[in-house]
């Protein structure tokens, strides 16, 4: 596309961003010591989570429907559950509306799942407004992810990895050392499912899939339709996984739970092998930050 044309398209965007916000009704709206908090809904009972006021989404959620995902990135996303079709232990970095945790609990009932989100505010406005609950499988934890993750705990055979400040990935939630240590909370045959935004509008993408290269035996990429989003999904076992056996574990899955959703449909479209792709950009290090990670580093989450 024609860098004008392009400049264009997302302008257009975002005024329809701005203007689907301005007919939805105000149901909270707060400063936390993170990012600032906006909650709405539409006419037709869709709750959204923004992290400023200028539209943006983080999170879109149809309370008490919890396989109705409606974002098309977290869709996507649960290409996980086809790497890893029964997992006993699941990892959510990034709380954000709840829509991914109370999804996962609905599907894989026996799993543990934990969340963590840095802002106790967005905890919860997700259990007020977006009908978040916590039970004895599912917990959410207050605290930074990176500190989550280096902690000694029992490895997680799924690690969903979507913390998001209004704009980025906080750049601590980036680098080497911290899917590093992601890495070693995996189990021998754990998947890590990522959510980055390509370029335009991310720079730092083409590090940001080096960076997945180095840190994992074999990298896939899946497209996310109509959208800037990428699944980056990392393992760190030899094996290939084809795109067919892929895409018949969704299929048993969207029978098996009547999704109502093309699982299968967007792993076969949006399916690439990234592990062997030309490296381009820098491997995003630890140095390179500007300041060390602390728990005042804001971490948020779609």
């Amino acid at each position: 596309m024609h860098r004008v044309t392009r400049r264009l398209v997302l302008v257009g965007l975002s005024v329809l961003a701005c203007s689907a916000f301005a007919s939805r009704k105000v149901l909270y709206e707060k400063a936390s010591p993170y990012t600032f908090i906006s909650v709405t809904e539409d006419d037709e009972g869709r709750r959204y989570l923004g992290f400023d006021s200028s539209g943006a989404l983080q999170s879109v959620v149809r309370p008490g429907r919890p396989l109705d995902l409606v974002l098309p990135y977290t869709q996507v996303s649960m290409v996980g559950l086809a790497y890893v079709p029964a997992p006993k232990r699941i990892l959510v970095i990034g709380l954000g509306g709840g829509a991914m945790p109370m999804f996962l609990r609905k599907v894989v009932p026996r799993a543990h799942i934990d969340v963590v989100d840095i802002d106790p505010d967005v905890v919860t406005v997700a259990k007020r407004y977006f009908g978040f609950k916590e039970d004895t499988r599912l917990r959410a934890h207050v605290g930074d992810g990176r500190r989550f993750i280096e902690a000694e705990r029992p490895a997680y055979d799924l690690i969903f990895l979507d913390a998001y400040g209004p704009d980025s990935i906080p750049e601590h939630l980036a680098t080497a050392e911290f899917l590093a240590a992601v890495r070693a909370k995996l189990s021998p045959q754990g998947a890590v499912v990522g959510n980055v935004w390509a370029f335009p509008p991310n720079h730092r993408y083409d590090a940001m899939v080096h960076t997945w290269q180095v840190a994992f035996t074999q990298l896939y990429e899946f497209i996310v339709p109509q959208s800037s989003n990428r699944i980056l999904v990392g393992v760190g076992y030899e094996e290939k996984v084809a795109a067919k056996t892929l895409e018949a574990r969704a299929e048993t899955l969207e029978r098996a739970q009547r999704l109502p959703f093309d699982l299968s449909g967007l792993v076969d479209r949006g399916y690439t092998d990234a592990t062997e792709r030309q490296r381009r950009g820098r491997v995003l290090k630890d140095a390179d930050l500007p300041k060390p990670p602390s728990a005042d580093t804001p971490v948020q989450a779609r």
